[in-house]
């Protein structure tokens, strides 16, 4: 996974996770580092945690993980010092993958949780 990560750290607003896992790798501290220099910066700034996961797995147990993933998105920004009222989180489950199809390398990209400014 280097080329996943690389990318994703390209774009920034996009934390990937493990197979069942909720974890944040060390690859995207960056990330959030850099959203919550943001969000700390700019109190009237507000951030969706949208939660996803692939699609193995019944649905409801996808629709808590990718909660929990959001979660762990958000409690990783409030250590660094954002605001609670700046963040909120919503789990698409496997409703909504990026990417189409049946490969370990689609199941790795959809397995994530990605930050939207909200207006």
């Amino acid at each position: 996974g280097d080329r996943v990560a690389a990318t994703a750290l390209a774009t920034g607003n996009t934390i990937l996770f493990d197979y069942d896992s909720d974890e944040i790798a060390p690859d995207f501290r960056k990330i959030l580092d850099l959203w919550a220099k943001n969000l700390n910066a700019s109190l009237g700034l507000k951030v969706r945690l949208e939660g996803h996961a692939d699609e193995r797995g019944s649905s409801e147990y996808n629709l808590a993980l990718g909660e929990r993933r959001a979660k762990a998105v958000e409690k990783a920004l409030l250590l660094r010092g954002v605001a609670s009222n700046q963040l909120s989180s919503v789990s698409f489950g496997e409703e909504q993958p990026l990417v189409e199809g049946a490969s370990e390398e689609v199941y790795r990209q959809n397995r994530r949780v990605e930050l939207i400014k909200a207006q």
